[in-house]
């Protein structure tokens, strides 16, 4: 093992494109950001850096996309000559770039924060984009996040032949306002009590199997069912493109919210442009992918979460896997209690952000030791 310097030069690879591109498209370029502000502040971290890579696009090109980082963006071959750590996350280390930076001494982390066993699975099987996953570059370590254990983990370890660090979820809401500031169009992002009827949205990419609407879909076909003055709309984001496919449009017209003109098929939008105006629930479902920044924005904004997420602790109103009555029953209840239960709600959400938090000492702390183990 090489010698640790004293205080280490640490990038995070960041995938850019030239042409329009925005930090709402997924959330790994959030992630990127809120690693490189818990970077910042790691005692044994000199500098932090982005870097551009993955797509035909340079540092100049993310001048507009980036402009809330903390930190510069340098180019791969730069990163190649001054960086000691690589962390590989929105961008895929090329393994040439992997070979020689590790022979002159630099440690290489891929953070994995997608269900890249799932996703993998449909590039193989199905008639799917190839990921380049298993390049065989040199990592030292691969991290991922607690809600990947019982899929990705495992994989991972036999896939990479490198050890795998589970590490802390990370969330800051400074997108999210500043993006609110820059046009969030007027009214806070903040749950209004005291309506009669609730519009409720569903925000599942429906790209993967791990994120889709069909069971929020059946949870509020539920709901609407057993108490059919809750829902007065209810909005499907993210599902446009599916009105294209039969099997889809057979399905949505069975349900009684679609029969009852209740139900809007819509494209893919920020939240913080849609929820404000048009929301005053979020109902939300995982498939092995339980930690979303869609959750703690709701949260933040004190908005009703329906899930079915074992990692967010007591917040929101849980309902159990795919089961779609108790979903129903979720919404039912969320209808029922949150406007008197919301400063306890809010309390509890604030508990929960406050641990993700990238510039938390405890958050700092466990990344900043996850380092120092890549020397030991």
């Amino acid at each position: 093992m090489n010698a640790m310097p004293g205080k280490l030069r640490v990038g995070v690879s960041i995938f850019i494109r030239k042409g329009e591109q925005s930090l709402w498209e997924n959330g790994v370029y959030q992630n990127c950001l809120f690693l490189v502000m818990l970077l910042l502040r790691s005692p044994r971290v000199a500098s932090t850096v982005l870097v551009a890579g993955g797509g035909d696009g340079a540092p100049a090109d993310a001048a507009g996309f980036l402009a809330d980082s903390p930190v510069p963006i340098i180019d791969m071959a730069t990163a190649a000559q001054e960086l000691d750590v690589m962390i590989e996350m929105s961008a895929q280390l090329g393994r040439d770039w992997a070979v020689v930076f590790r022979e002159r001494g630099g440690k290489i982390v891929s953070m994995r924060v997608g269900n890249d066993y799932v996703i993998d699975i449909e590039r193989m099987i199905f008639d799917k984009p190839h990921g380049l996953l298993l390049t065989l570059a040199p990592y030292n370590e691969v991290w991922t996040l607690p809600e990947y254990e019982a899929t990705c983990k495992p994989y991972f370890e036999a896939a990479f032949r490198t050890p795998v660090r589970l590490m802390p979820h990370l969330w800051s809401p400074m997108v999210l306002e500043r993006a609110l500031a820059r046009g969030g169009g007027g009214k806070p992002f903040a749950y209004e009590p005291g309506r009669r009827h609730w519009r409720v949205a569903i925000f599942e990419p429906n790209i993967c199997m791990v994120k889709t609407s069909f069971i929020p879909m059946l949870g509020c076909e539920a709901a609407h069912r057993a108490q059919p003055d809750l829902i007065e709309r209810l909005w499907v984001y993210n599902s446009f493109h599916l009105r294209e496919k039969p099997l889809f449009v057979g399905f949505a017209q069975s349900l009684d919210l679609v029969q009852h003109g209740l139900a809007s098929f819509e494209g893919r939008f920020p939240v913080y442009q849609v929820v404000p105006p048009n929301v005053d629930c979020v109902f939300a479902h995982h498939w092995e992918n339980g930690q979303n920044y869609l959750y703690y924005e709701a949260l933040y904004g004190g908005y009703p979460l329906v899930h079915n997420s074992h990692l967010i602790g007591d917040c929101g109103y849980r309902y159990q896997g795919f089961d779609c009555e108790d979903g129903g029953r979720a919404l039912r209840r969320a209808f029922a209690e949150h406007d008197a239960d919301l400063p306890n709600y809010r309390e509890r959400a604030r508990a929960l952000l406050e641990r993700l938090d990238p510039e938390g000492e405890e958050n700092v702390r466990i990344y900043t030791a996850a380092i120092e183990a890549l020397y030991a």
